[in-house]
């Protein structure tokens, strides 16, 4: 019988994305100016008000009120009718030094050495779904994400739209789980206050979000994912009416509290763990970037259509405490899944130095993943420029999103005889 699965998205001026751009921007800035940081950084924001804390070890000194206003600036809160905008909101600063219990485990003489920065689990998986191994209903719900905000910024189009917004995409698949077609999909989005009725109001929206907004978004797909979008999609489009209060000013956002958009939608798995604003030395960070690397690279390389990896430390403990793979009876070569893990074991290296120096994880890479998901993103290397009156100015080539590279594909092969 067919099912239906749903994932949602939200926009870089949902409030708790706003929290998360913030904490990696500090992240980003601590990194430029001292690789070997230690940063935990978490951010509140809430109507005027921006709230700083969590825990540093770094030689360098930041003006953080100039870095989250500037944030705040380029997501679009600059207007007094936002009731929240990067000129006018307070800053306020909790930040205060790394425990030196929690610091004794991580650093070591030799940084091959290095502990994992706290316990837990991390999962990482990959599909042949899409083109970039995620979850189709996932995928789409980012793009209708960001091809609203895009729309935003052009100003051409659509006139009227504000930071906050948020998507959902409803699929129905085949018994075989093959994606038959889009069932349901939902926008809400902040908007101007409009000088027509609400009725007015709410049909132009309608209009444009179909007419305008979906077009762009579907053909950004190929062709077999465009059929799809059919006639009878039911749309729920702003289902509560007006949107004209949002951002921090309609809901208080925190750091963290996007986890399940920020990584697979609601498929596969998740260690509970969040990623914004944390340094590589925590495992919750750079291990499930690691393990979406290896599920991604497995796919990609035909050891299973569908794959999920989970991979757990203990704090201050080298070695992982255990590597799972699960292939949902997916699998294309005549191995056990745990015959599979203990493959991916000797190919991939997951000492938490090991993955800070494979995944280039020491480099202020990190604001570039803070909205729209950290995974399915497209590897590229770009130069950024980091400014401080403390520390002058660094400029830096980084390499971005490198756990989604597939350079390992023809050792995956060769490890498994494909």
């Amino acid at each position: 019988m067919a099912y239906l699965f749903t994932s949602e998205s939200v926009s870089e001026g949902h409030p708790d994305k706003v929290a998360d751009q913030i904490s990696d921007a500090l992240l980003d800035n601590f990194l430029a100016f001292d690789p070997e940081s230690k940063v935990a950084c978490e951010t509140l924001v809430t109507t005027g008000q921006v709230v700083l804390a969590g825990e540093v070890k770094s030689n360098t000194y930041l003006d953080v009120q100039t870095i989250a206003r500037d944030v705040i600036n380029k997501i679009g809160y600059t207007k007094g009718a936002y009731q929240f905008s990067g000129d006018s909101c307070g800053v306020i600063s909790l930040i205060h030094e790394q425990s030196q219990d929690i610091n004794q485990g991580v650093d070591r003489e030799k940084k091959e050495e290095q502990g994992a920065g706290d316990q837990g689990m991390m999962f990482g998986y990959a599909t042949k779904e899409t083109e970039n191994y995620m979850p189709l209903a996932l995928d789409i719900s980012h793009k209708i994400m960001y091809e609203l905000a895009a729309l935003r910024r052009e100003e051409d189009e659509i006139k009227y739209l504000r930071p906050d917004s948020k998507s959902q995409v409803t699929i129905e698949y085949s018994d075989d789980n093959i994606p038959q077609k889009i069932v349901t999909i939902v926008v809400s989005t902040q908007h101007d206050d409009f000088d027509e009725d609400d009725k007015v109001m709410l049909k132009k929206i309608e209009n444009d979000v179909k007419k305008i907004l979906i077009p762009r978004v579907k053909k950004q797909f190929p062709e077999h994912v465009q059929k799809l979008f059919n006639d009878d999609i039911t749309y729920h489009i702003n289902p509560t009416g007006k949107f004209v209060i949002g951002g921090p000013h309609g809901d208080t956002g925190l750091t963290g509290r996007k986890i399940i958009v920020d990584t697979y939608g609601g498929k596969g798995a998740h260690g509970g763990g969040a990623f914004s604003g944390k340094d590589p030395s925590k495992v919750d960070r750079s291990a499930a970037y690691a393990a979406r690397h290896i599920a991604k690279n497995l796919v990609a390389a035909g050891v299973a259509d569908e794959i999920l990896v989970q991979v757990s430390y203990a704090i201050g403990v080298i070695e992982p405490t255990s590597i799972l793979v699960n292939t949902y009876n997916s699998k294309n070569v005549n191995l056990t899944d745990g015959e599979i893990a203990k493959e991916v074991a000797k190919i991939f290296d997951m000492r938490p130095a090991a993955i800070e120096k494979r995944l280039k994880l020491r480099e202020p890479i990190y604001s570039e993943t803070a909205a729209y998901g950290h995974m399915g993103r497209t590897p590229q290397t770009i130069n950024k420029t980091f400014e401080s009156p403390y520390n002058g100015k660094v400029e830096k080539e980084v390499e971005l999103f490198t756990w989604e590279k597939l350079e390992y594909v023809d050792k995956v092969k060769k490890a498994f005889n494909i």
